[in-house]
């Protein structure tokens, strides 16, 4: 095992191949000497990277399965109301000897250790925890040092319709790169320096990405943008911030071996108009015979059902204002049985038997809740998602409005599966890559972050076209980036390892493999197998 501390760099969003194309023309330095020097893998996270939970896997070194958590949405069976929350899970460091410094990995709670510092939410993207440090004045000795988190209004920002705002996107990300590293080689270098392993990790890369990837990708239906030149050199310039900062931390601590990693890779965004909106109406129409969402008439002629914003509309409030409002604190209880009371349902049942509530956000501003004062009168609905579309049937003995009889279960998501592979988009194809369900022998028992029925969509979808239930759509784009790259990859130098490529694994090994370097003992249930075992070639320094 390796005798130095380890540094390792989290790249929260990175796409190893524009990475590689700018590496070729010279943009990237330190990623190109990782590349050379370094022994390096393609990381593949499976099915899992549906979950969007990436970093809780990440940091608690754990898949889905063995966290019993699903996705970041949680659906309360007794009141049908959602809300997104983070981790209540211990990181994998949280029994480790060796002194640890963390500086703002998502879905990573620091009080559940015993033996690091650090901060985290500081600008994470899906931070999944709430802002914490150990001690407890370093976040606000940040903040005074170096100021709030200078991109806050871009970590989750759609801009693609303005010229102006993606500029600024892209600024403002660049400089908080900028800013992160500064604090980060402040962390480890000057304020807690005494430590062996240090994680720092950049969420910039993320949001760029999901924000300005039209401009990079000639197949992109928003690549002639007026957006378009100004996203590319947004993205890029985001890109080498993330390389300056690599760069940066490699040289200040020549001592550390160095661990490079994503997990997952990205490309263009297949499920945001699908899961978010489109997905949702088709079901309601299924239900009801009508529809509740109204297109705006201009819409209905767009070419190529790509709908264009005005510079100043905004995608939520005009994709919102789509719908009729509902006073969903007054809604009569005879016809539907239910009240959703919506600020009251954060501490919902699931909740409340933990010890300590987690990180809490509401989806109210996402369009498929407005479908939530009807889900009681459905036999299945949409739960909302940041990804692939999550069905769930409203099954007798399981939700408290039940109506669908657990031997009907198997039937009617084989007609949901019919009816949306009858689904065309603007150009007559189908709108289905596959479908994904969750096994029927543990219907009564599915978790409150688990669906019965996940949808993968092929391709760009802003519209659905249906035989029976009519056209949906189009809506205009959300975010131009997304969850589709197929693999992460990591960058491991050291001298047990001799630089090359071996080939694809398992994201789930990062964590063994860190665990392993650093000679700690893994935690139980772990996921995933360390880089060091099996049948890889390493240098003779490892024999």
């Amino acid at each position: 095992m390796t005798q130095n501390r380890i540094l390792a760099i989290g790249l929260d969003g990175y796409e190893q191949t524009l990475a590689r194309e700018l590496i070729n023309v010279g943009k990237l330095p330190a990623l190109a000497a990782l590349k050379e020097k370094g022994a390096t893998w393609l990381l593949d996270h499976g099915p899992a990277t549906r979950t969007g939970l990436a970093w809780e896997h990440f940091s608690t070194g754990l898949s889905p399965d063995m966290a019993n958590h699903h996705s970041a949405v949680v659906f309360d069976k007794e009141t049908y109301s959602v809300c997104q929350q983070g981790t209540s899970l211990a990181p994998f460091i949280s029994g480790f000897n060796k002194k640890s410094v963390i500086f703002d990995p998502p879905y990573f709670d620091l009080y559940k250790t015993s033996n690091a510092k650090g901060m985290v939410n500081w600008g994470a993207h899906d931070p999944g925890i709430a802002c914490k440090s150990i001690p407890a004045d370093l976040k606000e000795e940040v903040h005074d040092k170096f100021g709030p988190y200078p991109a806050k209004e871009w970590i989750y920002g759609v801009c693609w319709q303005s010229v102006e705002q993606t500029a600024t996107m892209g600024k403002k990300l660049t400089e908080a790169l900028e800013v992160r590293t500064k604090i980060a080689k402040w962390l480890l270098h000057e304020r807690l320096p005494d430590w062996e392993f240090g994680l720092v990790v950049c969420g910039e890369l993320h949001s760029a990405t999901e924000g300005l990837w039209h401009g990079i990708d000639p197949d992109h239906p928003l690549h002639h943008a007026a957006s378009a030149e100004t996203a590319k050199e947004g993205l890029i310039a985001v890109y080498e911030a993330a390389d300056n900062l690599i760069s940066e931390l490699v040289n200040t601590f020549p001592d550390a071996t160095i661990v490079v990693f994503s997990m997952g890779g990205m490309g263009i965004n297949h499920s945001d108009i699908p899961s978010m909106v489109l997905l949702p109406e088709l079901l309601y129409r299924k239900a009801f015979k009508k529809q509740l969402m109204q297109p705006k008439s201009s819409w209905l002629v767009a070419e190529k059902g790509i709908v264009q914003l005005g510079e100043d509309e905004s995608w939520s409030s005009t994709v919102n204002g789509l719908y009729p409002k509902v006073d969903r604190e007054n809604i009569d209880t005879h016809s539907i049985k239910f009240i959703p009371k919506f600020l009251d349902t954060i501490l919902s049942n699931w909740v409340r038997k933990k010890k300590e509530i987690p990180f809490t956000l509401s989806l109210d501003w996402m369009p498929a809740t407005h479908y939530v004062h009807c889900w009681p009168r459905m036999d299945a609905f949409v739960l909302p998602s940041f990804y692939d579309g999550q069905i769930r049937v409203n099954l007798i003995g399981r939700e408290k409005y039940g109506r669908v009889p657990l031997k009907n279960y198997s039937l009617i998501l084989d007609e949901i599966e019919k009816d949306l592979l009858d689904c065309k988009n603007w150009s007559g194809n189908g709108v289905i890559e596959k479908f994904e369900r969750r096994a029927e022998s543990n219907a009564l028992h599915r978790q409150p972050t688990d669906a019965d029925l996940l949808v993968v969509w092929k391709g760009v979808i802003t519209e659905l076209n249906h035989k029976d239930f009519g056209r949906i759509g189009p809506v205009p784009y959300r975010r131009p980036g997304g969850h589709t790259g197929p693999y992460g990859i990591i960058h491991i130098l050291d001298d047990m390892f001799s630089a090359g490529n071996y080939g694809v694994r398992s994201a789930f090994d990062v964590v063994p493999t860190i665990i392993d370097m650093l000679g700690e003992r893994k935690p139980v249930n772990l996921s995933g197998v360390s880089l060091l075992s099996g049948s890889q070639k390493f240098s003779s320094a490892h024999v």
